[in-house]
């Protein structure tokens, strides 16, 4: 058993943050004890700070969930894992009694507990978790790297649901992390893929990952879109910019039966184009988070090196950074920054 501190960064509500040091806490049965190497900051945690989520998290709070590290320690009855062994997690608890779970969509359980959100996350040195919520790591992928499976398996769940073909066109609002990740994963399946993005620094990003770019203020995306497909229009749209005026238009881009996926989280009802839905036969997908299988393929494309890793981790900076970490994401100018939590590498 270990015995030793470690240290966590804990919001304290009102956009504070500090480190501290902490007590590891020793895995119940059924629980590992994972050695925290490395845990990506992301637009959640984000909202987190600003107090938008306050009604969900119960301060003082470790949040945090994407992450990679090694077992550390194993509770009774964990079969399956070993110590030392490479990590990431899932970090999703459901009940497994309500109507979502019952018919297998356990993801969106209408208890579910984000882990990470809804109780403690992986800001720290030190995480104990159940090992149910565990996914096994190729020996051979670097841990920074395996830092982006979490948001990688967010933008393969969001592909598969769009069921975008190899061939099909898609086109993709907003150039944020999230954004990127589903380009390149719509990429990687074979789609000939536009990124409309205002921000001049996010476009620069996307151009330098090989995406075709537009600044929808300079241009008429609409007619730009038509002549890219033959005047048909894009297969799937992806909304991920959260903004009311890509919903507006995004109907606008779409083919014949098309496919509108929202990804954005919108905090006010929208208005939609119901008589471009009805007239081209369009359809609107939600998605949330992401199902076991797509980690498994989120996995894949990151060890494979269809996820520019290097390029999308702007930087590593110390867990006691945490408070300049956020700061510098919400000032713009970076995809990803990681957390280095100090744990075995």
């Amino acid at each position: 058993m270990f015995h030793g501190m470690t240290r966590a960064a804990r919001y304290l509500g009102a956009r504070t943050l500090a480190v501290a040091e902490a007590r590891p806490v020793p895995p119940a049965p059924g629980q590992v004890r994972i050695d925290v190497a490395y845990t990506g900051i992301c637009g959640t945690d984000l909202h987190i700070l600003h107090g938008a989520m306050d009604h969900r998290v119960r301060v003082p709070a470790v949040i945090g969930h994407e992450m990679s590290g090694r077992i550390a320690e194993l509770g009774e009855g964990v079969r399956g894992h070993a110590v030392g062994d490479p990590v990431t997690v899932m970090p999703l608890d459901w009940c497994g009694q309500c109507p979502a779970c019952r018919v297998g969509h356990t993801h969106i359980c209408h208890r579910l507990n984000f882990i990470g959100v809804d109780s403690t996350g992986s800001m720290q040195g030190s995480w104990t978790v159940p090992a149910t919520i565990l996914v096994p790591l190729p020996a051979d992928l670097a841990l920074e790297h395996a830092a982006l499976i979490e948001p990688t398996a967010v933008a393969v769940h969001d592909v598969r649901r769009s069921r975008l073909a190899a061939g099909e066109h898609a086109v993709v609002i907003g150039a944020g992390p999230v954004g990127l990740l589903i380009a390149t994963v719509a990429r990687a399946r074979g789609a000939a893929v536009t990124v409309l993005e205002l921000d001049a620094h996010r476009r620069a990003v996307a151009a330098g990952l090989g995406l075709t770019t537009v600044d929808p203020a300079a241009v008429d995306v609409a007619r730009q879109v038509r002549e890219q497909t033959g005047d048909a229009g894009a297969d799937v749209v992806f909304e991920v910019s959260g903004s009311a005026a890509a919903v507006r238009t995004a109907t606008d881009l779409l083919a014949v039966r098309g496919r509108l996926v929202m990804v954005a989280i919108h905090s006010r009802p929208r208005e939609v184009d119901l008589h471009r839905v009805f007239w081209r036969e369009l359809e609107m997908i939600g998605v949330r988070v992401y199902q076991r299988d797509d980690y498994e393929e989120a996995i894949r494309l990151v060890r494979d090196g269809h996820v520019p890793s290097d390029r999308l981790i702007s930087r590593i900076v110390a867990l006691d950074d945490v408070a300049e970490a956020f700061e510098a994401l919400e000032a713009g100018g970076d995809v990803k920054i990681l957390l280095d939590c100090g744990g075995a590498r």
